[in-house]
């Protein structure tokens, strides 16, 4: 069997929680460490490594340099590994004046200037993203399952019809309204981004009626470009299907609520650190 361990950096625990969901796994793969299950601290020599959570503390970093050399494929699992995460909003001066006015207290890993990505430090090969990833697509990874190609879009895979006679005029708030069971999100004024989301999640948030905020990554169509070409995109297919005005749907945009996610979108193209490159996401 291929043995695979997953070190969890900061983060929530939850990419780990998806993948224990996952159970095929447990037939065809050898479970080597995960400190969510096991009572180890050091990484053993390994075939492939999934790394969940940022790289937020001296430890985090100490424990993934350490795990690198001993694992033959290294994988980043998750938002917080590929972009920071909710972590990463532990830069903003304010929070950081109310965290670290604690620290001598509680006695806590030293806190590093900010939150990275774990490819700031080590060398990826492969990533993995998601908020958690779904059980599938932890399987598909371990697996390298040649027949399993992510959806273009999360919009590829909701199958809502877009009526071009219903076109909004503002937008609705994230649990507003009525949700129509068939009928495209965008057409009913929610702010779902799923036309430049990753697929490969099966539309699990906007079958049942939920706006995508872009969990799992810019799709292969903006992973090599900047932002900016991600929110042109954005803007182009609310022009086109609503009557919202610009200005508002770039203030929703860049809006506190959708930030946990889409700032990531500007991460991959690797401004300011190392680019990720389509055929390195699952």
């Amino acid at each position: 069997m291929k043995r695979f361990a997953v070190l969890q950096l900061s983060g929530c625990s939850g990419c780990e929680m998806a993948l224990l969901n996952a159970e095929e796994w447990i037939q065809e793969f050898d479970l080597a460490y995960m400190a969510l299950v096991m009572s180890a601290y050091h990484v053993p020599e390994v075939e492939v490594l999934l790394v969940t959570g940022g790289v937020r503390t001296e430890e985090d970093l100490y424990r993934l340099r350490r795990a690198v050399r001993r694992a033959e494929e290294v994988i980043a699992v998750g938002t917080c590994a590929i972009s920071g995460g909710i972590a990463n909003l532990g830069d903003r001066p304010e929070v950081r004046e109310v965290f670290l006015a604690r620290e001598k207290r509680i006695h806590l890993p030293h806190l590093l200037p900010k939150c990275r990505p774990i490819d700031t430090v080590v060398k990826v090969d492969r990533y993995l993203p998601g908020c958690p990833p779904t059980p599938e697509l932890y399987m598909a990874l371990l697996r390298k399952a040649s027949d399993f190609k992510a959806a273009t879009s999360v919009c590829q895979e909701c199958g809502r019809k877009k009526p071009k006679d219903k076109r909004p005029a503002q937008l609705l708030g994230f649990q507003q309204g009525e949700v129509l069971p068939d009928v495209c999100l965008v057409n009913q004024g929610y702010l779902c981004i799923g036309t430049s989301t990753r697929g490969g999640c099966r539309a699990l948030c906007t079958i049942p009626g939920y706006p995508c905020v872009g969990c799992r990554g810019p799709s292969n169509a903006f992973i090599e470009k900047e932002s900016e070409v991600w929110f042109t995109s954005v803007h182009r297919v609310f022009a086109h299907m609503t009557d919202i005005p610009e200005d508002e749907i770039e203030a929703a945009l860049r809006s506190p609520q959708l930030s946990l996610f889409l700032f990531q979108f500007a991460d991959y193209a690797g401004a300011g650190q190392v680019p990720r490159h389509k055929d390195q996401v699952v």
